[in-house]
């Protein structure tokens, strides 16, 4: 979710519960019960009738979840998965992999680029 917040808040400047649930395919309540738990764990703020803000920690958290989601992406796009479908996929890989596994992704990717 804090990955999604920061690419909203990029996209139109603000992330709203209407705009996640939109994103996710859920019910506003769904995402309220998931901000407030990202709250208690101090990875965003909210403000009555504002939107949702990334806490410091929760933009650090983002930040590092675009970092995964773009190793993976681009080590499937160099064994030859079509961006398109790389672009879909990391997105359920990135959640899933090991910090070892990302750092053996990473550089297979970089000897395939300095390859070409």
């Amino acid at each position: 979710y804090v990955e999604m917040i920061a690419e909203l808040i990029a996209e139109t400047g603000e992330a709203r519960t209407v705009d996640l649930a939109a994103r996710f395919g859920v019910t506003s309540p769904t995402v309220n019960a998931i901000i407030q738990r990202l709250q208690r764990e101090n990875l965003v703020e909210t403000r009555p009738y504002r939107s949702i803000f990334l806490t410091e920690d929760g933009q650090k958290l983002a930040d590092q979840a675009r970092d995964r989601h773009r190793i993976v992406r681009d080590f499937l796009v160099a064994i030859g998965v079509p961006e398109t479908i790389a672009e879909e996929d990391a997105e359920g890989v990135e959640h899933h992999v090991s910090p070892e596994t990302l750092a053996v992704f990473a550089k297979i990717t970089s000897q395939r680029m300095t390859n070409k």
